[in-house]
């Protein structure tokens, strides 16, 4: 047993202390923290405009519809379906691969930003679903008592609706944030070296596979662990906040 220990801890050493190849690690957990961050931003915005769009259209009737609004509506609800079909029928690394070497071609252009950009717009077409469902989920007389106040439609669905939508589909939103954080592992396919791709990086150098990879998802593993304790401590204080 001791020995055992005696090899992990030398093989520990060479793989990370010796010529401080750790850095990689941290490095990499830096620009994976970063890239979920900043998609995670942008996904939220998109799904918020694409999902308000979709259900305004669903909601107001064909009478409410007519003229220059009510086409220009109806246009952007169609934009949002293709949005979402495309981004959800397609696979996010052929969306990652497009993106850097198609749409996003220029060396003013970091390697972060197309990650950023990427996975911005795929967790965009998810996040309007979840968005949409708890829209949905919300009793049509919250829209009629805010429009009854003098509200306008879009003022009652930003003040009156979304918070609770929100509230409602907190748990998905927080899987959605896990689901993103876990795909940033592919941006090593455009050479942006993230956290998976740091582990690789001192396999390549050290020709030992199993403590990078186990570092790396380890890390993954917390942060996971972080934010599924984090949703239970927010239910936890919804329901408390209900019961009141």
């Amino acid at each position: 047993m001791s020995e055992w220990f005696s090899n992990l801890q030398a093989k520990f050493i060479f793989d990370f202390l010796e010529k401080q190849r750790y850095i990689y690690i941290v490095d990499g957990l830096k620009i994976t923290l970063e890239v979920t961050f900043l998609a995670l931003i942008l996904g939220l915005i998109l799904g918020a405009i694409v999902a308000v769009v979709r259900v305004t259209n669903d909601q107001l009737k064909e009478e409410s519809k007519r003229g220059l609004g009510g086409f220009l509506l109806k246009l952007a609800d169609i934009i949002c379906r293709i949005y979402l079909t495309v981004i959800r029928g397609t696979p996010v690394l052929v969306q990652l691969l497009l993106m850097f070497f198609v749409f996003l071609v220029s060396p003013n252009i970091s390697k972060t930003v197309v990650a950023v950009t990427t996975f911005g717009i795929n967790s965009g077409a998810y996040v309007a679903e979840i968005f949409r469902s708890g829209i949905m989920s919300i009793d049509k007389g919250q829209m009629e008592a805010g429009r009854s106040l003098g509200l306008g439609y879009l003022d009652t669905m930003i003040e009156i609706i979304m918070p609770q939508a929100i509230k409602n589909c907190l748990p998905a939103l927080v899987n959605e944030i896990i689901t993103l954080l876990k795909e940033t592992s592919i941006c090593g396919y455009i050479g942006l070296n993230e956290l998976t791709r740091g582990g690789d990086i001192i396999r390549g150098v050290t020709f030992d596979a199993l403590l990078p990879l186990m570092v790396v998802a380890l890390i993954y593993l917390v942060i996971v662990m972080f934010f599924t304790w984090i949703m239970g401590r927010l239910e936890r204080r919804l329901r408390e906040s209900d019961l009141r």
